[in-house]
């Protein structure tokens, strides 16, 4: 398989691996929240903030429990003023740090900018996918398609392709330019897992298409809906005869050849699924077996995903005009959505500037009674001028569309040069917690610093950096330091001895094991603690003495 090399990779491919956790911070302010209903990460949420920070910080409670993944990230086109800001200290990164990519011609490296940028945030996605059911949608245009393609075959593996779909975006055309009207884009879809996918029927993409019209028949049960299809197809030269059990025999007409084997026409025959009436024998087709949907096409067609000029329509009428350039139409997201299954998935969106994947999942569970809930973030500015009019991305628009489409919203609508009475737009409901990215969960050394993290911070990011599973945070006791336990070689369990006081530390004794033995069968303990009073061959003696093994772990020198 071919790879793509461009500048900064061989530092950039192991990056996500040491970008450090920071902690997400509630703002109940900025929540809109069922009565009684308390901000956390279990829900809808909107996280302000860079999405590297936010996606490692996201890790230890949803890491393989994202189904689906829709990013938008930036065309690189050149106009769209995005600055490059990973905090890389290698020297090749330097000069890049905090500058805008520039135009083709005027920036030689604004192709590897993109992918730098990139490939860390794809490798930290293809960890919060689902390991199977996982399916992620990229837009992307010709500016950069070519390397997402090259760079998500590495990340999630060629064989985990799906198909790239064109969109017509735009339905003008521009009479300016010189060649070719380019107004299409795509959609690049990969799996975690293709294989799971194609494993049964009941897991093909598909999308939803009311077939009902199309089986007049039925079995006289109210269920049992079919048609008649013929036991031919095309394109065979040499005579074929069947003989059914109450010997009517079936001769395939010239040039055609039969549809089904002869064990499956012996199986329909004894099921009784084939009819003996008119011109020759036809087999039943039921709609129980179609009414799956049918594949999408790679052409998305702007009768089922809009234009971009519906988007902007759409989010004029919520939040005014110019509020963000080129939004993805709702009806765009509501079709990619359609191929995941699952009515309980978590969608997220990294680049989620206006918002519409969350408009789109909250449209959708108000359409199906669905239980979707979404995860969005978005930076305060994505550009030198947000920054410099002090336009925060993240509250005056992500946020607000959100909120205004949760609770309602009424627009002017305007008929011969007059303004008529407000339209308005019923709620959809719903709720979400708006969080920040905030301070590092530790800095540099492993030094926990002025402000100490939590118990239950600590807690998820050991449990997760110990079993890449997400810390089940109602099983945690802080007393005890019990965080978890996995079934792996006879069990294991996870305790944290701490407390973010700085007066006492807690120290793992033979007095503190031999609590833990009271109540704990597991045969391996993992123990982080802040002081370690006993020698080794006291815990080798313990260890022999009660079938144990034990990991000590120093807070925070010895934290992964």
């Amino acid at each position: 398989m071919p790879f793509l090399q461009f500048k900064g990779k061989s530092a950039i491919e192991s990056y996500h691996h040491v970008v450090p956790h920071h902690r997400l911070e509630f703002d109940e302010k900025l929540s809109v929240l069922a009565k009684g209903e308390k901000p956390g990460l279990n829900g809808n949420l909107i996280i302000e903030g860079d999405n590297l920070l936010a996606l490692k910080a996201l890790l230890p409670t949803h890491a393989g429990r994202i189904k689906c993944v829709y990013i938008d990230p930036p065309y690189n086109t050149g106009n769209e003023g995005w600055v490059y800001n990973d905090n890389l200290t290698q020297p090749q990164f330097k000069e890049w740090i905090g500058q805008t990519v520039g135009k083709e011609g005027e920036d030689a490296c604004r192709h590897d900018k993109w992918c730098c940028m990139m490939y860390p945030r794809l490798e930290l996605l293809k960890q919060l996918l689902h390991p199977d059911e996982g399916i992620i949608f990229v837009s992307v245009d010709d500016n950069e398609i070519c390397n997402l393609r090259l760079i998500m075959d590495e990340v999630f593996g060629a064989e985990n392709w799906f198909a790239t779909l064109c969109r017509r975006a735009m339905h003008t055309v521009r009479n300016t330019s010189k060649d070719f009207n380019l107004n299409a884009d795509f959609v690049v879809v990969y799996a975690s897992n293709k294989a799971w996918h194609g494993a049964r029927k009941d897991r093909y993409i598909r999308v939803p298409m009311d077939k009902a019209g199309d089986y007049p028949h039925d079995d006289h049960d109210g269920k049992e809906f079919y048609k008649l299809d013929p036991l031919h197809a095309r394109n065979y030269y040499k005579p074929y005869e069947y003989t059914f059990k109450n010997g009517v025999v079936w001769k395939a007409p010239q040039g055609r050849y039969p549809a089904y084997s002869e064990e499956t026409l012996e199986e329909m025959d004894e099921a009784g699924e084939i009819v003996f009436t008119g011109v020759e024998p036809k087999a039943k087709r039921y709609l129980k077996d179609v009414q799956e949907g049918r594949p999408p096409d790679a052409f998305l067609s702007p009768e089922d995903v809009g234009f971009n000029s519906n988007g902007t329509t759409l989010l004029r009428q919520i939040l005014g005009g110019g509020a963000f350039p080129q939004p993805k139409p709702v009806e765009l997201i509501h079709h990619l959505l359609l191929m995941v299954r699952d009515k309980n998935a978590i969608v997220l969106d990294s680049f989620a500037g206006s918002g519409t994947i969350g408009h789109a999942v909250l449209a959708m569970n108000k359409e199906d009674k669905g239980n979707r809930t979404f995860i969005l973030v978005q930076q305060k500015h994505d550009s030198k001028e947000d920054e410099k009019n002090n336009m925060n991305i993240c509250e005056n628009i992500t946020f607000q569309r959100v909120r205004r489409v949760i609770r309602g919203y009424a627009y002017p609508k305007r008929k011969g040069g007059k303004d008529i009475p407000l339209v308005k737009v019923d709620g959809l409901g719903g709720s979400f917690t708006y969080a920040r990215v905030g301070d590092r969960l530790f800095g540099e050394y492993r030094d926990l610093g002025k402000k100490l993290p939590s118990f239950e911070e600590l807690a998820k990011y050991i449990f997760y950096t110990e079993t890449s599973r997400e810390c089940d945070l109602k099983k945690v006791d802080a007393e005890s330091g019990f965080i978890g336990a996995t079934d792996a070689s006879g069990g294991t369990s996870y305790y944290l001895l701490y407390t973010p006081d700085r007066k006492a530390d807690r120290e793992m004794s033979l007095v503190t094991l031999g609590e833990i033995a009271a109540r704990d069968k597991s045969r391996n303990w993992v123990i982080y603690c802040e002081k370690i009073w006993l020698h080794q061959d006291q815990l080798r003696k313990f260890e022999q003495e009660h079938g144990k093994r034990i990991r000590p772990m120093v807070v925070p020198f010895q934290l992964k």
